[in-house]
Protein backbone atom coordinates (compact mmCIF):
# COMPACT_ATOMS: atom_id res chain seq x y z
CA UNK A 1 0.00 0.00 0.00
CA UNK A 2 2.55 2.68 0.60
CA UNK A 3 4.91 1.62 -1.73
CA UNK A 4 1.85 2.36 -4.32
CA UNK A 5 1.32 5.79 -2.90
CA UNK A 6 4.82 6.50 -3.31
CA UNK A 7 4.82 5.55 -7.40
CA UNK A 8 1.52 7.66 -7.00
CA UNK A 9 3.37 10.56 -5.76
CA UNK A 10 6.52 10.07 -7.90
CA UNK A 11 4.39 9.46 -10.88
CA UNK A 12 2.40 12.62 -10.60
CA UNK A 13 5.75 14.80 -9.57
CA UNK A 14 7.08 13.34 -12.52
CA UNK A 15 3.84 14.25 -14.42
CA UNK A 16 4.14 18.14 -13.08
CA UNK A 17 8.33 18.93 -13.76
CA UNK A 18 6.97 17.62 -17.27
CA UNK A 19 4.36 20.06 -17.47
CA UNK A 20 6.73 22.99 -16.19
CA UNK A 21 9.21 21.82 -18.75
CA UNK A 22 6.63 21.94 -21.10
CA UNK A 23 5.34 25.19 -20.33
CA UNK A 24 8.57 26.64 -20.28
CA UNK A 25 9.74 25.13 -23.66
CA UNK A 26 6.25 26.11 -25.41
CA UNK A 27 6.59 30.12 -24.28
CA UNK A 28 10.66 29.86 -25.91
CA UNK A 29 8.90 28.45 -29.11
CA UNK A 30 6.67 31.38 -29.73
CA UNK A 31 9.12 33.69 -28.39
CA UNK A 32 11.61 32.48 -31.34
CA UNK A 33 9.08 32.29 -33.92
CA UNK A 34 8.09 36.08 -33.00
CA UNK A 35 11.62 36.75 -32.61
CA UNK A 36 12.96 35.50 -35.66
CA UNK A 37 10.17 34.57 -37.92
CA UNK A 38 8.09 37.49 -37.60
CA UNK A 39 11.35 39.81 -37.45
CA UNK A 40 10.34 40.79 -33.58
CA UNK A 41 13.96 40.71 -32.53
CA UNK A 42 13.08 44.03 -30.89
CA UNK A 43 10.79 43.02 -28.33
CA UNK A 44 10.77 45.66 -26.08
CA UNK A 45 7.98 46.82 -23.76
CA UNK A 46 7.72 49.94 -21.51
CA UNK A 47 5.47 50.55 -18.00
CA UNK A 48 4.95 54.54 -17.29
CA UNK A 49 7.78 55.76 -16.01
CA UNK A 50 9.76 52.81 -16.21
CA UNK A 51 13.05 51.87 -18.36
CA UNK A 52 12.26 49.66 -21.56
CA UNK A 53 12.77 46.26 -21.03
CA UNK A 54 13.71 43.66 -24.08
CA UNK A 55 12.12 40.90 -23.31
CA UNK A 56 14.76 38.03 -24.45
CA UNK A 57 14.94 34.23 -24.11
CA UNK A 58 15.99 34.40 -20.34
CA UNK A 59 13.12 36.69 -19.89
CA UNK A 60 10.58 34.51 -21.45
CA UNK A 61 12.17 31.19 -19.82
CA UNK A 62 11.94 33.26 -16.48
CA UNK A 63 8.12 34.49 -16.37
CA UNK A 64 7.28 31.08 -17.89
CA UNK A 65 9.25 29.11 -14.93
CA UNK A 66 8.28 31.32 -11.85
CA UNK A 67 4.53 31.12 -12.30
CA UNK A 68 4.36 27.19 -12.99
CA UNK A 69 6.33 26.62 -10.04
CA UNK A 70 4.33 29.13 -8.52
CA UNK A 71 1.11 26.88 -9.64
CA UNK A 72 2.64 23.80 -8.68
CA UNK A 73 3.41 24.91 -4.96
CA UNK A 74 0.23 26.77 -4.33
CA UNK A 75 -1.82 22.98 -6.09
CA UNK A 76 0.86 21.25 -3.78
CA UNK A 77 -0.62 22.99 -0.39
CA UNK A 78 -3.93 22.96 -1.73
CA UNK A 79 -3.76 18.61 -2.26
CA UNK A 80 -2.32 18.74 1.24
CA UNK A 81 -4.52 20.75 2.94
CA UNK A 82 -8.41 21.06 0.89
CA UNK A 83 -8.01 17.54 -1.11
CA UNK A 84 -11.35 16.67 -2.46
CA UNK A 85 -11.49 20.70 -3.90
CA UNK A 86 -7.49 20.97 -4.72
CA UNK A 87 -7.80 20.70 -8.43
CA UNK A 88 -11.20 22.78 -8.51
CA UNK A 89 -10.14 25.72 -6.51
CA UNK A 90 -6.43 25.68 -8.19
CA UNK A 91 -8.15 25.82 -12.08
CA UNK A 92 -10.17 28.46 -11.02
CA UNK A 93 -7.67 30.40 -9.61
CA UNK A 94 -5.11 29.83 -12.49
CA UNK A 95 -8.01 31.02 -14.72
CA UNK A 96 -8.67 34.11 -12.78
CA UNK A 97 -4.88 34.63 -12.82
CA UNK A 98 -4.77 33.80 -16.22
CA UNK A 99 -6.95 36.53 -16.97
CA UNK A 100 -5.73 39.05 -15.10
CA UNK A 101 -2.32 38.57 -16.55
CA UNK A 102 -3.54 40.62 -20.01
CA UNK A 103 -4.06 43.91 -17.79
CA UNK A 104 -0.24 44.22 -17.79
CA UNK A 105 0.09 43.79 -21.88
CA UNK A 106 -3.22 45.84 -22.45
CA UNK A 107 -1.16 48.80 -20.09
CA UNK A 108 2.37 48.50 -21.46
CA UNK A 109 4.06 50.59 -24.38
CA UNK A 110 5.31 48.08 -27.27
CA UNK A 111 4.82 47.89 -30.67
CA UNK A 112 1.23 45.59 -31.97
CA UNK A 113 3.40 42.96 -32.56
CA UNK A 114 4.80 42.82 -29.70
CA UNK A 115 1.53 42.94 -27.44
CA UNK A 116 0.32 40.13 -29.62
CA UNK A 117 3.15 37.93 -28.80
CA UNK A 118 2.64 39.01 -24.94
CA UNK A 119 -0.49 37.76 -25.42
CA UNK A 120 0.06 34.60 -26.87
CA UNK A 121 3.19 34.21 -24.77
CA UNK A 122 0.32 34.20 -21.92
CA UNK A 123 -2.21 32.26 -23.48
CA UNK A 124 0.45 29.12 -24.28
CA UNK A 125 1.45 29.56 -20.47
CA UNK A 126 -2.42 28.74 -19.70
CA UNK A 127 -2.88 26.26 -21.94
CA UNK A 128 -0.03 24.13 -20.92
CA UNK A 129 -0.12 24.31 -17.17
CA UNK A 130 -3.90 24.59 -16.13
CA UNK A 131 -4.95 20.88 -18.35
CA UNK A 132 -1.10 19.85 -17.33
CA UNK A 133 -1.95 20.11 -13.60
CA UNK A 134 -5.12 19.29 -13.69
CA UNK A 135 -4.79 15.52 -15.00
CA UNK A 136 -2.49 15.36 -12.07
CA UNK A 137 -4.73 15.04 -9.87
CA UNK A 138 -3.54 12.82 -6.42
CA UNK A 139 -4.59 9.42 -6.40
CA UNK A 140 -6.95 10.13 -3.48
CA UNK A 141 -9.73 12.24 -5.03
Amino acid sequence: MVTETRQGTGARVRARGITVVATVLATVAVWAVAAFAFGQDDLVVQQSGQEAMELGAAQVVFFSLVPALLGWAFLAVLERFVPALARVVWTVVAAVILVLSFMPVLQVEATDGTKVTLALLHLVVGAVLIPGFWRTRASSE
